[in-house]
């Protein structure tokens, strides 16, 4: 698992809340660092839960153009955000100014020799067949879009992580602008775009982008946020502590249900 402190061997724990009661309705945990295959077999298990109103919030973590795609030809109500999501959105233009600067400290290489040039999408490893992406530096670029439209052309494209690119010593050759642009995305195009065909990440985007889309996502903080936080820091599972996918998965599981016994008593049974 990719982390803020380079990669891990680690369980990912992911729960689908109720909105109203804060109630985990499904709980799983999965030995991946990639949240998007899990987001399908979660929708799938509260089958028997929803009806056709209710309305699936996930984070950017779950974001796919075949998760899209897949939930739009099933009609299921769903709004999935996207990682450009709040760089569109003028009511989070000032974020930046929060963010921590790089140590200033951290680069002590000394004067940097004159760029010879900066570097194209033929300097980076790219395997189609794996869909991986391997900078000049060595670092692995993440996949942010298998299916984007640039110039009427389709391709797949990819973007570093800000602990990879932000300290690198290849910025001035990677970067058009250095001092401003902190990742450096590539896009390994497949040929022209075929315009008949629906892109549901893009009705995705609109849907999301919209007055009413804003407010109904909005409620996703709220929702889930504070069940992660009750069991972490209340219920005191900051880390799992056994190995093996199935006893994590118990173990993920059993602190969910102390969490659902605590809501049932303080706001469900003795109500």
């Amino acid at each position: 698992m990719a982390t803020d402190k380079g990669v891990i061997q680690g369980y990912c724990g992911v729960a689908a809340v109720d909105a109203k009661h804060q109630i985990i309705v499904e709980a799983q945990a999965h030995g991946t660092g990639s949240e998007q295959a899990l987001l399908l077999p979660m929708i799938k298990a509260t089958d028997s839960l929803r009806t056709d109103q209710t309305l699936i919030t996930a984070d950017a973590g779950y974001h796919s153009d075949a998760n899209i795609t897949a939930l739009a030809q099933v009609s299921t109500p769903a709004l999935i955000a996207d990682n450009g999501m709040r760089r569109r959105d003028e009511r989070f233009k000032d974020s930046d100014r929060y963010k921590a600067t790089p140590d200033p400290l951290y680069d002590k290489g000394g004067v940097k020799a004159k760029p010879s040039g900066r570097y194209r999408p033929k300097d980076f490893d790219y395997d189609p067949m794996a869909g991986t992406c391997i900078c000049p530096a060595g670092k692995t670029l993440y996949q942010n879009g298998s299916n984007c439209i640039h110039n009427g052309m389709i391709g797949t494209k990819f973007q570093g992580a800000q602990r990879d690119c932000v300290p690198c010593e290849h910025r001035d050759q990677c970067l058009r602008t250095p001092d401003k642009t902190k990742t450096r995305q590539v896009m390994f195009f497949r040929g022209k775009a075929d315009t008949t065909q629906v892109n549901y990440s893009e009705i995705m985007k609109r849907a999301i982008d919209s007055p009413e889309g804003r407010a109904l996502y909005g409620r996703r903080f709220a929702t889930v946020e504070p069940v992660f936080g009750n069991i972490r820091y209340n219920k005191g599972l900051n880390r799992f502590t056994l190995r093996g996918q199935k006893k994590v998965d118990t173990q993920w599981k059993l602190f969910c249900m102390v969490h659902n016994i605590e809501k049932l008593a303080h706001h469900g049974y003795r109500q």
